[in-house]
């Protein structure tokens, strides 16, 4: 063999050997990439970044709950006692009601009691003057309040609302009371948030002219199904009582099933049959803007909704009557879960989480709600903690809740370290997640 022969099959060898180790390396270098710039790129190098998500569920329980103690008529529990082999304080729940400001439904305010007669309401009505925007990148929850803001002529961009809502770009989860908060601090507006609501109450709403979010559950459409469950915000901006119709401002879809596509000035229509799907897989919460002088008008709609403890009892029986008519339906377990976790009945709470993982629930619920933390490490069961938050930041570490529910559960196993890595993540990812900040300092100073 010739050397000008040897010489070309060794430049094929390295150019081989380079091409081998760029190919075994690319996944590695797509890695560091943020996602938000990733989603820029050609979809075959997006593929190869993706992390392929091994099981649709979340992990489940080896053993079933027991369920009795969930239907039994009990008195109203007090809150456990904090768990004692911890040097952290117990977790603040951090998603149930916005604080109370001046601006909030006043004080004095008793609300009607149901009545056997229907409020007549129009058979249609619709909201006008809504600019529609799409969402940027990560960005559903951060555009669908610009959008509600609108309304009120308040010219809010999405990349404005998503620098309070959302320090970080890479964040996937805007709470409802989130949003609840900007609105109190930085328009002169107010919003309220619950849950357990009805359609009938929206309608109501829409026909006062108050814009209402709504936060369900997607399946999406066409060529993304693959992509699984998700969580969405939807400004509701209509309703048609004869037709069973709403009409809903969406960020993604438009008004049509090609997100990012067109936009039908009379928005994304939705029939009635599937809000009552996806809505309740989010406890049926809702978000209400206001001018303060409308405070009274939106809490006599709402009615004995407006009070906490009356809401999460309403939604409790719900719950009940959900999980007993249809018990193959995680989300109304899990629903029952968040209805006895903020009651303080953690038990309860933990029995009724533990039958929605038997059944299956999508491996993103923890993105949004995490109600099961809260009950697992009150009943010290610490280990599921850590299983939960491992699987929902697996290589996907944006998510100031896990990261704070995993640092306290760690704290309470001992593993101090891991608690005090995993909350100051936590601190920093969302400055604004004050709980994380508090548990570092409570674990910092031996307290």
């Amino acid at each position: 063999m010739t050397g000008k022969k040897k010489m070309m099959l060794l430049m094929l060898f390295l150019v081989g050997t380079a091409v081998v180790l760029l190919l075994l390396a690319t996944p590695m270098m797509l890695k560091a990439i943020p996602p938000r710039y990733l989603s820029r790129l050609p979809q075959p190098i997006q593929d190869l970044r993706t992390p392929k998500q091994e099981v649709a569920i979340l992990p489940t329980v080896a053993v079933p709950a027991d369920l009795t103690i969930l239907f039994t008529p009990t008195p109203t529990a007090t809150k456990m006692l904090p768990p004692t082999n911890t040097s952290v304080p117990a977790p603040q729940e951090y998603t149930p009601t916005p604080p109370p400001t001046s601006t909030s439904i006043p004080p004095t305010f008793t609300p009607i009691p149901p009545s056997a007669t229907p409020v007549s309401i129009p058979n249609q009505a619709r909201l006008e003057g809504i600019s529609h925007m799409f969402q940027e990148w990560n960005n559903c929850g951060p555009a669908t309040l610009a959008m509600t803001l609108t309304y009120f002529d308040i010219p809010a961009r999405q990349s404005e609302t998503a620098a309070f809502l959302k320090p970080n770009p890479e964040d996937r989860n805007v709470s409802p009371h989130e949003m609840v908060s900007y609105v109190k601090e930085k328009t002169p507006l107010d919003a309220i948030f619950r849950v357990n609501g009805s359609q009938q109450t929206i309608r109501r709403l829409l026909a006062a002219g108050f814009p209402v979010i709504l936060e369900l559950g997607i399946e999406p459409p066409g060529e993304l199904r693959w992509m699984g469950w998700y969580g969405h915000y939807a400004l509701a901006v209509a309703y048609d009582m004869a037709e069973q119709q709403f009409w809903f401002y969406d960020s993604w879809l438009g008004s049509n099933e090609e997100p990012l596509g067109s936009v039908d000035p009379d928005g994304r229509m939705i029939n009635s049959a599937q809000i009552a799907e996806f809505w309740p897989q989010f406890n049926r919460s809702y978000v209400v803007l206001f001018e303060p002088i409308h405070a009274q008008e939106v809490a006599t709609i709402i009615g004995e909704n407006m009070n906490d403890a009356v809401m999460w009892q309403n939604a409790l029986e719900e719950a009940r009557e959900e999980t007993a008519a249809n018990p193959e339906n995680p989300f109304y377990w899990f629903n029952l879960g968040t209805a006895y976790n903020t009651l303080g009945q953690y038990e309860e709470a933990a029995a009724a989480y533990d039958q929605a993982r038997t059944i299956g629930l999508p491996w993103r619920m923890l993105w949004y709600q995490f109600g099961p933390y809260q009950a697992y490490y009150e009943m010290g069961r610490y280990e599921d903690v850590v299983l939960l938050a491992n699987t929902t930041l697996a290589e996907r570490p944006y998510f100031e809740e896990s990261l704070y529910y995993r640092g306290l559960a760690q704290a309470a196993l001992g593993e101090t370290a891991a608690a005090r890595q995993d909350l100051q993540q936590a601190a920093s990812f969302n400055p604004n997640f004050t709980p994380a900040a508090a548990a570092l300092a409570s674990l910092d100073s031996g307290g």
